[in-house]
């Protein structure tokens, strides 16, 4: 009788390929992640898969879309957001991260499950207190206008000209303004966002057409790096960028086309053609994995497949630390020592809570303080210089239909002392005086 063998080397009691810095960081509180009320400590990292699949969106899977949290030990982490996919939106809201705090977005590629809840989040962040700024988008260029980021983003203000201009009735004031910063994709390890202690580079993918690109984030405050490829065929470039790197979390497909044709119907050659000229094998992404040797290796924007067929072919050659990076919401947090994964434990509703205006970060504020009050910018477009006046006339009066003791005056036109935040009020009403 054969002796059996350990085919990932020995380690009694730790388990096949877990190493032993896979353990809980000091920022986990539990087994699952509650957000919103897990502070992520200073020097710690955490990972949230927000959107986890291209096609075809499930319950449990939504666009592709990757929420980077920098801690700094206070409510306010320095979040990046990686694409931003078809149904990612309510799975950011209910990891507890209200709209405004969402600015710098990281798009990799202009296919459809990569940006599509764009349109949808940014005039609905404007409209919920985001009028300080809008977003900052980076992405990179095509091979002519037309098929570069700022193209989508311009056209995507046009394709919502009614929607922009009617919610123009509430205070928005710089909340549109979204910036673009986009990039040469042939620039090849060039640095698109650099902060102190903080740099963010990009190179090309082969993904069918020019202008799909990788990125890779160096926080050395912390000394911890995140590489997030985007889609594309396994490269050289990839492998030379994303060396060392903590967490490398890259695309996905099981070549697996008669089965996925047998579940969703396409065809078995358009599945073959595609995984031949879009994507990663997984035989491929643990090939890249044991070249980068990163800390932990990961694989995101996959489709349901056989677990057992997708483990052994990323094993082929890789026999590090792999984790998938879904379904939605999985959290990973890292530290330079300790490296764990769970699941956030979304709730039916939103997460959101207003953050206690006492803890609020000072810095963000012109002189370095919280002021008395913070005023809501005037409405650029009152509904009466954009609707028919027989619209309005027509109205039902409030008191047809609101009873007696619970009529109010109609909040209908703007001044000054009606919209206006009283930041002390908010921290007594907190507080319970």
């Amino acid at each position: 009788m054969s002796q059996p063998r350990n085919p990932y080397g020995q380690r009694p009691g730790g388990g096949i390929t877990l190493p032993e810095y896979y353990r809980p960081t000091p920022g986990c509180s539990s087994n699952n992640f509650f957000p919103p009320n897990e502070l992520l400590p200073e020097g710690e990292m955490r990972i949230c898969f927000t959107g986890s699949t291209p096609w075809p969106p499930t319950l449990q899977q939504s666009g592709t879309s990757i929420v980077l949290e920098l801690g700094n030990g206070t409510p306010f982490p320095r979040r990046l957001f990686f694409d931003f996919g078809n149904g990612c939106v309510k799975n950011i809201i209910q990891l507890g991260i209200l709209p405004p705090m969402v600015r710098d977005i990281f798009i990799s590629h202009l296919h459809v499950d990569h940006y599509a809840d764009l349109p949808y989040f940014m005039p609905f962040r404007a409209w919920g207190g985001g009028w300080r700024n809008g977003l900052r988008i980076f992405g990179p260029t095509g091979d002519r206008p037309e098929t570069g980021t700022q193209y989508m983003v311009d056209k995507m203000h046009e394709m919502m000209t009614w929607h922009l201009e009617n919610f123009d009735h509430c205070p928005i004031g710089e909340g549109y303004n979204t910036e673009v910063v986009e990039f040469d994709y042939k620039d090849e390890g060039g640095v698109i966002l650099e902060e102190p202690g903080l740099k963010v580079t990009h190179w090309a993918r082969s993904h069918v057409k020019n202008g799909a690109s990788a990125y890779r984030v160096d926080w050395e405050e912390a000394g911890l790096s995140f590489v997030w490829t985007g889609d594309g065929r396994p490269d050289e470039s990839t492998i030379k960028f994303a060396k060392g790197c903590d967490i490398f979390v890259t695309e996905g497909q099981a070549d697996t086309p008669q089965l996925l044709n047998y579940k969703y119907g396409t065809p078995k050659e358009v599945l073959e053609f595609t995984l031949d000229t879009y994507h990663t094998p997984y035989y491929a992404a643990g090939y890249l994995m044991n070249e980068i040797q990163p800390r932990a290796g990961m694989i995101c924007h996959y489709t349901e497949s056989p677990e057992g067929e997708a483990i052994q072919e990323i094993r082929a050659h890789w026999d590090g630390l792999f984790m998938w990076g879904g379904p939605d919401i999985k959290v990973v947090n890292v530290t330079k020592d300790r490296i764990w994964e769970r699941m956030a434990l979304r709730p039916e509703t939103p997460a959101m809570q207003p953050p206690n205006p006492a803890t609020l970060p000072v810095e963000r504020f012109p002189d370095g303080k919280l002021p008395e009050y913070v005023q809501m910018p005037k409405p650029r477009l009152p509904r009466e210089e954009q609707q028919d006046a027989f619209l309005r006339e027509r109205e039902l009066e409030p008191s047809i239909y609101m009873p007696e003791d619970v009529i109010r005056p109609l909040t209908q036109h703007y001044d000054e002392e009606t919209f206006r935040v009283d930041i002390q009020a908010l921290i007594d009403a907190r507080e319970g005086r």
